[in-house]
Parts: structure tokens; C-alpha cells; sequence
């Protein structure tokens, strides 16, 4: 199989605390609602896998698989989402909360009296030059969410994107039948989290450490899987 790969502008090589770890990325297919994500492992990491390896994975390609990615078109904005986004700041490396759909996702998930109290204790730690303070009361599934990226693969960069459920259980269940640790990671140009892992969670630093320069890449290499190994 040839769709193991190291994308552009990233390096194989990453050195954390004094050891060398290789990280591949896998190409596959675009991964939908229809697809099973042990299913998607099996066929495109599997084949590759060494012992000692641990398969990392992109939480969005896990929500898609739980029909988490919802089209543009039917996200209807309210007069609150509209108002909202107003205020919003607007990050260089992303969307985030300044579209119309977005927010009204973000109203629909945690409801409208946490969303404007959110906003307005996001207001007044502006004054004080504080960010966060919207996704700290709003909480992880809101911080979660993606909007549409326009370098996305088709349909992607016309969705917002959920979190996906229960990522330590998928890590746990694939794990399981695959026989390697698995990770879901949500990386993009500001940071890595690690949103389940089924090994021990004392390796979590390791792996933030290991996979912050995020080598799964965020537009449309297709690559939403990949593999770290211990160099030799």
C-alpha cells in the first residue's frame, strides 16, 4: 500500500525528551457517516503498523463517522446567533465562533441563557485583555466544535463540524480490535489536544509533545490518520 506519507512542510523526525519518534500520516478515502472507523483502520493503518506503534487519528474524522458534520444549509441562524458574532474575535487561523451557523450550533448545544452569559463574562474579560473565558463557561463540547474550513475536502469545508462522542471509548473499542494504543487528537495551527487515548495517561504529554507541530495537517492532504513510532 502506498498511502503512507509525511505531508508537506512537516518533518518525520520529532525529538522529545532525548528520543527520536518517526510520524507518518495515512492517506484515505474521504471518511463519511456510512464508514465504520474500525473498519477504516483496519484497511488503511493496520497494513503498516509495527509493534510499538500508537495510530493517532483527527477527531473530525471520527464525528464524521458518527454523523457529527452538519451542512451549512441546514443551520437556519437566529436573530442571537447573528447578533452575537459581532463580537466575536476574529482569529487569523480560523472561523471559529464569527460565523452566523457556527454560533447558532454552539446556542443548540448548551442552550441560550449559558451562551449569553458566556458572552457577556467574555466581555467584560476583554477589558482586561482575558481570551477563553467564552469557551471555559460554554465548556469542551463547544470548544470542540469546527466550522467550515474552505481548504477542507469536499463536504467538509461546508460543514460545522461536532466534537465526537465519547473518544475514549472509540480509542478503547479500536484498541481492542486492532491491537495498537489509539489516540484522537484535535490539532490545528494554535495547539494540540488529546481528546482520548486508550493507553496509559500518563503518555498524554508525550503525545501533545510529540504531535504538536500537528502532522495530519488541516486542509485537503485527506490524511486523518497517522502512525508514531520509535525511531531506530
Amino acid at each position: 500500500m502506498e498511502n503512507i506519507t509525511v505531508n508537506e512542510g512537516k518533518e518525520l523526525i520529532r525529538i522529545v525528551d532525548g528520543t527520536a519518534y518517526e510520524r507518518y500520516a495515512l492517506q484515505t478515502k474521504l471518511i463519511g457517516k456510512d464508514d465504520d472507523m474500525i473498519d477504516m483502520v483496519k484497511e488503511y493503518a493496520l497494513p503498516h503498523m509495527q509493534k510499538g506503534d500508537i495510530l493517532f487519528m483527527s477527531e473530525k474524522a471520527v464525528a464524521c463517522t458518527q454523523n457529527r458534520a452538519i451542512p451549512l444549509d441546514e443551520i437556519k441562524p437566529g436573530f442571537l446567533a447573528k447578533l452575537l458574532v459581532k463580537f466575536v474575535y476574529r482569529s487569523p487561523h480560523g472561523l471559529g465562533r464569527t460565523m452566523p451557523e457556527t454560533m447558532q450550533v454552539t446556542i443548540d448545544l448548551v442552550g441560550t441563557p449559558r451562551v449569553l452569559f458566556a458572552a457577556f463574562c467574555s466581555a467584560i474579560g476583554k477589558l482586561f485583555k482575558k481570551r477563553g473565558i467564552f469557551y471555559a463557561i460554554c465548556g469542551d463540547e463547544v470548544r470542540a466544535i469546527d466550522g467550515p474550513c474552505p481548504t477542507a475536502m469536499p463536504p467538509l469545508n461546508k460543514c460545522v463540524t461536532l466534537g465526537p462522542l465519547n473518544p475514549d471509548k472509540v480509542c478503547r473499542d479500536i484498541a481492542d480490535a486492532v491491537g495498537y494504543d489509539v489516540a484522537v487528537i484535535d490539532a490545528n495551527d494554535l495547539g494540540i489536544e488529546i481528546l482520548g487515548f486508550s493507553g496509559k495517561k500518563n503518555q498524554i504529554d508525550f503525545l501533545t509533545k510529540v504531535l504538536a507541530d500537528n502532522p495530519l495537517c488541516q486542509g485537503n492532504q485527506c490524511t486523518p490518520m497517522g502512525i508514531i513510532r520509535k525511531a531506530r
